[in-house]
């Protein structure tokens, strides 16, 4: 068998490099190869957690399930995750080695450079293709010294690549026939095509700009895919929107505030796409309406997003939405924003070291500390009718509760995790993905009011859209004609 890859980068952010490489993972394992996706660097605060209890990026996590594989910490060997506008905590292969600002991680990225290299050659030893995923755009002129994300790894390993861009944005044309022109002429001799995505309407009006994009670059397009509506794949970093359900199958009204430092978004994915559930995100200056649960998310920087919740009156409308007999759940560190106090001595989230008032709901204090909390967990919500729960912890926080409580939920090791209060109207919990298994959702959408809520199964609602989205990509693309052209690209350089 031979060996080929592939690098898929994009004109944009957002321009659906992680959507095509997701179904080419799907689509080239459906023809019996061993493929494995991999993205060198990523930045996001979107993450999961392998089962060695390492932490990559989560659209890598999506590819390996669209691959049959579990995730692998060298499919994303350098992930960033924001923590400032201007810094960023650095994991490499799997352990952060520290904080840092945008120019002490540009001369860091030598050092990073060798991770991604020996992270992908471990992949290409192992499988008969690997699937690389670019960040951003190969053509931000100002972070090309040194690149490790886009050309500057795809040099360094000699592979082909595909440009995406997408249409639904507009200027698609511009964006294709720039991003080319502003690469070296090694760079776009290694550029094997073009694939533009979100396309609505009668690709026969479209025709002519294909044909003037192939005659004024000499690169083919190698596809046109269309916009799926409704599609729903787990976001790569940026907070989903979620969608407003009309009629009378609203059974819960769910609202979440989002956060500057917002992570792990997708913890609430289940929700949005449930028939009975509607949630709504509340952004920075936006009216918070009414609701039967709020959730307080996970985030990377929990003492400064907490005193941005109080300062937008989210703790006034905690009070008040309790008071009321409201819900509340606090996810990581939404979970540690309801305890007494937050402390950071070590100064990891911030320039020194800091305490936090927290808010008060639950006895707990929680400090951070060195290391990470990196585990994948299984047990039964021993609160609420041992109902089977899966999930996966990433935090730093170290928290004690400051008298005896009731514990939410009893894990695999028997040990007793997170608090649910006397009266059942706060949950805290270090869990991510507590809802997306059907039992868990069932059993928490029954403790916040919606007891006589459908069932609703997420796991296999997402095999739906990753076979939904192979199958349109296998219909609009030539997958057997491009593994070929990887093939003949790499023989030819050989």
């Amino acid at each position: 068998m031979r060996f080929f890859n592939l690098m898929v980068q994009g004109t944009t952010s957002d321009a659906g490099k992680s959507t095509l490489v997701t179904a080419l993972c799907r689509l080239i394992k459906e023809r019996g190869l061993n493929v494995a996706p991999f993205k060198p660097q990523n930045m996001a605060l979107n993450s999961a957690v392998t089962a060695d209890g390492k932490e990559i990026g989560r659209a890598q996590a999506v590819q390996a399930y669209a691959a049959g594989l579990e995730p692998d910490v060298h499919m994303n060997p350098i992930l960033l995750k924001p923590n400032t506008d201007i810094g960023a905590q650095v994991i490499i292969q799997g352990h952060s080695v520290g904080n840092m600002n945008a120019v002490g991680y540009h001369e860091y990225k030598t050092i990073a450079k060798n991770a991604a290299l020996d992270s992908y050659q471990r992949l290409a030893d192992q499988y008969d293709c690997v699937l690389i995923e670019g960040a951003g755009s190969p053509a931000e002129i100002n972070l090309r010294a040194r690149d490790i994300a886009n050309m500057g790894f795809a040099e360094s390993i000699d592979c082909p690549v595909i440009i995406i861009a997408d249409i639904d944005k507009g200027g698609v044309f511009a964006h294709l026939v720039g991003t080319l022109e502003l690469l070296s002429p090694s760079e776009q001799d290694r550029v094997i095509g073009f694939v533009i995505n979100r396309f609505r309407g009668d690709i026969a009006l479209l025709q002519s700009g294909l044909d003037w994009l192939e005659e004024r670059t000499g690169k083919p397009v190698l596809g046109v895919l269309p916009y799926l509506m409704g599609f729903h794949l787990e976001s790569e970093d940026a907070v989903a929107a979620s969608p407003t359900k009309q009629g009378s199958e609203t059974k819960l009204h769910v609202v979440i505030p989002v956060l500057p430092r917002t992570s792990n978004h997708t913890d609430w994915d289940a929700l949005r796409l449930h028939p009975n559930v509607q949630v709504t995100l509340v952004r920075k200056n936006e009216v918070i309406p009414p609701a039967d649960l709020v959730i307080l998310p996970g985030s990377k920087s929990v003492q400064s997003d907490l005193a941005f919740l109080r300062e937008l009156g989210w703790e006034d409308y905690i009070a008040r939405h309790l008071r009321y007999g409201g819900k509340v759940l606090g996810i990581c560190g939404g979970f540690q924003m309801l305890g007494e106090y937050l402390d950071d001595p070590l100064g990891m989230e911030n320039a020194e070291p800091s305490s936090a008032k927290g808010l008060g709901y639950i006895p707990m204090r929680t400090e951070l500390k060195d290391g990470k909390q990196l585990k994948q967990r299984t047990g039964v919500i021993s609160s609420l009718g041992d109902a089977y729960i899966k999930g996966y912890e990433i935090h730093s926080g170290v928290s004690e509760f400051q008298q005896s409580v009731q514990h939410f939920a009893t894990l695999e090791n028997g040990e007793l995790e997170g608090y649910l209060s006397k009266d059942k109207q706060i949950i805290g919990t270090y869990l991510h993905g507590l809802f997306d298994d059907k039992h868990a959702l069932k059993a928490l959408l029954d403790w916040a009011g919606a007891v006589d809520s459908k069932d609703f199964d997420y796991e296999a609602y997402r095999e739906q859209e990753v076979a939904r989205l192979a199958q349109s990509c296998d219909e609009h693309m030539d997958i057997d004609g491009l593994i070929e052209q990887c093939r003949a690209f790499q023989e030819k350089r050989s």
